[in-house]
């Protein structure tokens, strides 16, 4: 990849502001959300997303692979997440019905259980310390700016 000069010049106070902006909200909320899931529920803000990308699966079940990428994990960083969830009851592993060398990760009624009582918590965060700070259409555009970004970032 050819790097033009432009592209390697220091970023103008705009640059550094929009991109150090981005980086320290999306720290603190999730932090701030993450903290606030384990004080309530004793559930990490990634064993929620688990457990919310699992329910909206296919028979609650999904390959552990394919789990990874929906869930922004690394392969290994999810297989210690679902031990986890696995030794908490909300989670077990299957054999994939159609490939044997395969694990499925599908939820348990425990695991369903334990996302419709930490869901509540989630969402009042979420709105109170994010999506509550704008109004409708400033939703919209921002939504329109993450697929510029990232295209099917806003897709369910």
């Amino acid at each position: 990849m050819q790097l033009s000069r432009v592209n390697t010049l220091p970023l103008t106070p705009a640059e550094l502001g929009a991109w150090r902006g981005f980086l320290r909200a999306h720290g603190a909320l999730v932090h701030e959300l993450d903290l606030e899931l384990r004080a309530a529920h004793d559930l990490s803000l990634h064993e929620y997303e688990v457990l919310l990308v699992l329910s909206e699966a296919p028979r609650e079940r999904m390959r552990m692979s394919d789990l990874a990428t929906a869930v922004l994990l690394s392969q290994s960083g999810l297989t210690r997440l679902v031990d986890r969830l696995v030794g908490a009851g909300s989670v077990e592993r299957r054999r994939c019905e159609d490939d044997r060398r395969g694990l499925n990760a599908r939820l348990t009624a425990a695991g369903r259980a334990r996302l419709e009582t930490a869901r509540p918590t989630h969402l009042h965060g979420v709105r109170s310390r994010f999506l509550g700070r704008f109004d409708a259409g400033e939703l919209h555009t921002l939504a329109g700016f993450w697929e510029r970004v990232a295209p099917g970032a806003t897709a369910d």
